[in-house]
């Protein structure tokens, strides 16, 4: 008994023929994908890093801009109390002024 082939030699020929495209063509088309995938994940791994070191240094250099405004605040109601101050050495001033007169 001699066996009969499934299919006819062409289909086992063009399946060859697809296998060795694949192998040849598509996987290293793929590893050099995911090679440009892999270069462009650690680069942004890289600016990730300068960024946090870049955001630990702002953070050191803001972390007395409250210290700053009660800095601010306390200046406005010295300037506040300055005026006055003035204003009651103006009235002193002319009160000594008339009474040298």
């Amino acid at each position: 008994m001699n066996a009969e082939p499934l299919f006819p030699p062409a289909i086992y020929t063009i399946w060859w023929i697809g296998l060795i495209v694949t192998l040849v063509v598509f996987v290293p088309w793929a590893v050099y994908l995911l090679h440009r995938t892999w270069q462009a994940a650690r680069s942004i791994q890289r600016y990730a890093a300068d960024a946090h070191a870049a955001a630990g240094g702002i953070l050191a250099n803001t972390r007395h801009i409250t210290a700053l405004d009660t800095t601010i605040e306390a200046a406005g109601e010295t300037l506040g109390v300055a005026g006055r101050v003035v204003g009651k050495l103006d009235t002193v001033a002319t009160v000594l002024a008339a009474r040298a007169q």
